[in-house]
């Protein structure tokens, strides 16, 4: 399912995607579902960055509830290509728990918008095949991964609203220190 979406941030391109790129760590006060991010390894050349870094999510979820579900459930990685010289970032998720039936990749754009304001866009795709998750029958696999993907695609939406939201209280804070 295709996954298209933006967010506006009043700070200037360069700024932000710095902050994106190398700084996702220092977020994790301002952004409430969101529990760590951990780098896992991080390689440089030229403009171009690779990152890896593992996400724990589930911040905004009680204590009680997160209890019962595995951390694999809450957490993925993410493999990330940053060019500095386009001002984008190609990446891909991988569910911890799920691994063989969610497909989940794309690519940020960040547009600048002026001289202290930016979008960034996230266009990609969440394709996930059910009938790889245990449990579900294959009668159903098809309509259950169409639910799944509407699901994981509004919560990438959601996501990237609070990172932006959280990118600008950070850098209003801390001058992007």
């Amino acid at each position: 399912m295709e996954l298209r979406t933006e967010a506006i941030i009043d700070h200037p391109r360069d700024v932000v995607f710095r902050v994106y790129r190398d700084k996702l760590p220092d977020l994790i006060p301002y952004l409430p579902n969101v529990r760590g991010i951990e780098v896992k390894s991080r390689s440089e050349k030229g403009p171009v960055v690779e990152l890896v870094n593992v996400w724990h999510g589930g911040g905004d979820i009680p204590a009680a509830v997160r209890s019962i579900l595995s951390d694999s459930v809450l957490s993925w990685t993410d493999y990330a290509e940053w060019n500095e010289d386009e001002h984008s970032c190609k990446w891909r998720s991988e569910s911890h728990s799920f691994k063989e039936a969610v497909d989940s990749r794309g690519k940020n754009l960040f547009v600048e918008q002026g001289p202290n304001r930016m979008v960034i866009r996230i266009e990609g795709r969440i394709d996930v095949d059910a009938a790889k998750v245990p449990g579900v029958p294959r009668l159903i696999a098809g309509k259950a991964g169409k639910l799944i993907e509407g699901f994981l695609i509004k919560q990438v939406q959601d996501n990237l609203q609070e990172v932006a939201r959280g990118v600008g209280r950070y850098l209003r804070e801390t001058g992007g220190r």
